[in-house]
């Protein structure tokens, strides 16, 4: 009896995690009402704590995403209102929602080749290995739990590059270790060169408007 107990819990366990790993695109999309203030403006600027436009989120790495919202729910991101979201959300609305903006725009063909960087910006991003985790168009990471960055907005790239330079500081700053140890190897200056060269290539990632009232 004992034995049987044991194994209906190890089951139970068991079709649990599967539960909650199994993503739903149409769950999701009744669950980004707190997202789509921000993340559903094109061009929308945040004022706190730091000026930059909001990233773009549709057509990201759905992994990305998720390990993204942990980190701010953990405080391993510092950012009050993503972490006050973060928060709010049961790992199966993370799931849901990280889904639904992987799908939500259109990608378009990024070409193999991209445009070259300056002489300066190829020495830092050389230096960086930034393609060796990124890929070499910035648009296909080795691994989905890294970011695509190609055509992001340059001053929320800058500002995310700075943050893993920042410490102590309640509002601002990020906890990884290896782009802790890349970020800290450049200036300021240097880090905006990187980021400007990134944001203007072309790439998958978008800002699907939608309204608040749907």
């Amino acid at each position: 009896m004992k034995k049987l107990l044991q194994i209906s819990i190890t089951l139970a366990a068991l079709f649990g995690a599967a539960a909650v790993q199994a993503q739903d695109v149409k769950a999701g999309e009744k669950k980004v009402a707190m997202c789509i203030g921000c993340h559903g403006i094109p061009g929308y600027q945040a004022s706190f704590p730091e000026i930059h436009k909001v990233p773009m989120i549709a057509g990201q790495n759905a992994k990305y995403i998720v390990a993204s919202l942990q980190a701010y729910a953990k405080g391993e991101r510092k950012h009050p209102t993503m972490r006050g979201i973060a928060g709010s959300m049961s790992e199966q609305d993370m799931l849901d929602v990280a889904a639904f903006y992987e799908q939500q725009a259109k990608k378009p063909a990024v070409p193999e080749n991209v445009p070259a960087a300056p002489a300066n910006v190829a020495e830092l991003l050389t230096k960086g290995a930034c393609i060796s985790c990124h890929g070499a168009n910035f648009s296909k990471p080795i691994d989905p739990a890294y970011p695509k960055i190609a055509g992001q907005h340059a001053d929320y790239l800058t500002v995310a590059l700075k943050s893993y330079k920042t410490e102590k500081n309640a509002n601002v700053g990020r906890s990884n270790g290896v782009m802790a140890g890349q970020a800290k190897q450049f200036s300021n200056a240097e880090l905006k060169a990187i980021a400007g060269y990134i944001a203007s290539l072309p790439g998958e990632l978008a800002t699907v408007p939608q309204g608040k009232m749907r």
